[in-house]
């Protein structure tokens, strides 16, 4: 199923399977996806799945689904952090809405939750 909501001014196609939709249908409150944007040595997009703790700024979805961007950085470029992820902060984008993404999908696959999005 599609549907398309309004972020940052901007309008995301959500592409949700159809395993995506029944899962979806079957939770007892909404599912938080956040499409993160990941500034350092590298650039790298990835779709995190959480449960819902708070309403968080820039958050847009209707139903089961909360979906948001979030651009980030590390705060420093290097492998000296502990742990399998680096330690990142908020990344200060002044026009967000030039790289909101326009089309976001999500599967179920094997009882994970799968996403991708594109930006162009």
């Amino acid at each position: 199923m599609n549907r398309k909501i309004e972020l940052n001014g901007k309008t995301l196609k959500v592409e949700l399977s159809q395993a995506a939709e029944q899962q979806l249908a079957r939770r007892p409150q909404p599912l938080h996806v956040e499409m993160e944007l990941y500034f350092s040595c590298l650039i790298r997009k990835r779709v995190v799945f959480r449960e819902p703790s708070q309403d968080l700024p820039g958050t847009a979805g209707e139903g089961q689904l909360n979906i948001s961007f979030r651009p980030v950085m590390t705060r420093t470029c290097g492998i000296d952090y502990e742990g399998t992820e680096p330690p990142v902060t908020d990344f200060p984008i002044v026009n967000k809405a030039a790289f909101t993404p326009r089309l976001l999908s999500i599967d179920y696959v094997n009882q994970h939750w799968q996403g991708q999005f594109q930006l162009t």
